[in-house]
């Protein structure tokens, strides 16, 4: 079984894949999506989606990182795919799942699984230029209104190359909300001759074993269920080979919390660094009372010195 962190756009930055990784149990990650349009990016844009390029293409507790590309025009995306691998890449993943109206309306995304024929030729032109030892994989959604078309897209991506496609059992219309169709998952896997990672609406270990009976698979990506409980893939993980740990408390977590504003600090002005760790201690909260209780002393604080304050003062109430 493998376990994938997802890319999830303004959120699964450089700086959250670090803090993630080092909690244990993500056998790899994808960068947020890199728009193409028409023009070959310098490599100053592959390095700020992702600077892990420059070490390696892993984070620094050594979990493999993947190049995520989105657009529609099949040429140009082989093109940039190509200077990715060159920089450094040794995965390009291809994006058919986003539901943004801002991307879905420059038909990036989720709207191209309305043309499976588009899909097959992007995979094709890619996988043709990228270096045959350089595999390229895909993530896709149900479909954009209905789910009529969706073994028809995952074998057009299939077809055209895909080493590997991760299917979030839902579609754009459905976006994030409950359920997602795990069911659907197995159908497509029965359709396709690569291997199938279920993706949506794991939570918990709980929700990881309803999903594999359900899905039939065995390889899984969490997104933001990891993102609120930083130990899920390292529970899920122990939970698979038969084992219980003890899951990640308030206190083990705060260094990281500490290590995920330092490294905002660094990278971001004071006007947005805030807003970073306000969003992070949102998704946490779901799972922390602790995380509620910062929140909610934070929430409209702008001040980046005082929250130097806040976040440092977090070890010694622990």
């Amino acid at each position: 079984m493998q376990i994938a962190l997802a890319p999830m756009e303004g959120l699964v930055d450089d700086v959250l894949r670090d803090v993630l990784t080092r909690v244990g149990g993500i056998d790899w990650c994808v960068t947020e999506f890199i728009r193409i349009s028409h023009n070959l990016l310098p490599a100053r844009v592959f390095h700020g989606f992702a600077p892990e390029l420059r070490h390696g293409a892993r984070t620094r507790a050594g979990t493999p990182m993947r190049v995520q590309l989105l657009g529609s025009d099949p040429a140009c995306l082989a093109d940039n795919a190509a200077i990715a691998c060159r920089l450094g890449a040794p995965v390009i993943d291809l994006n058919f799942g986003c539901p943004a109206k801002t991307v879905n309306r420059s038909r990036g995304g989720a709207v191209l699984l309305k043309e499976p024929e588009l899909l097959h030729r992007i995979l094709r032109e890619v996988r043709r230029t990228v270096p045959g030892a350089i595999p390229v994989t895909a993530k896709m959604r149900l479909g954009y209104e209905h789910t009529d078309l969706a073994l028809d897209c995952a074998r057009a991506l299939a077809d055209g190359g895909a080493a590997q496609i991760v299917v979030h059992a839902r579609t754009k219309v459905d976006g994030y909300r409950p359920p997602a169709h795990w069911a659907w998952i197995a159908r497509v896997a029965q359709a396709v001759p690569v291997p199938v990672f279920a993706n949506g609406e794991v939570w918990s270990v709980e929700d990881w074993r309803r999903c594999r009976a359900e899905s039939g698979v065995e390889d899984l990506m969490l997104g933001r269920g990891l993102v609120a409980r930083p130990d899920l893939a390292r529970q899920i993980a122990a939970a698979r080979r038969g084992e219980t740990i003890e899951p990640m408390d308030w206190a083990a977590l705060v260094p990281l919390v500490q290590e995920f504003w330092a490294q905002v600090r660094a990278k971001l002005p004071d006007r947005q660094a805030p807003g970073r760790l306000k969003q992070w201690l949102c998704w946490l909260r779901q799972s922390y009372a602790e995380a509620d209780v910062l929140f909610a002393a934070v929430r409209t604080e702008t001040d980046c010195v005082r929250l130097d304050a806040v976040v440092a003062a977090l070890s010694q109430r622990h």
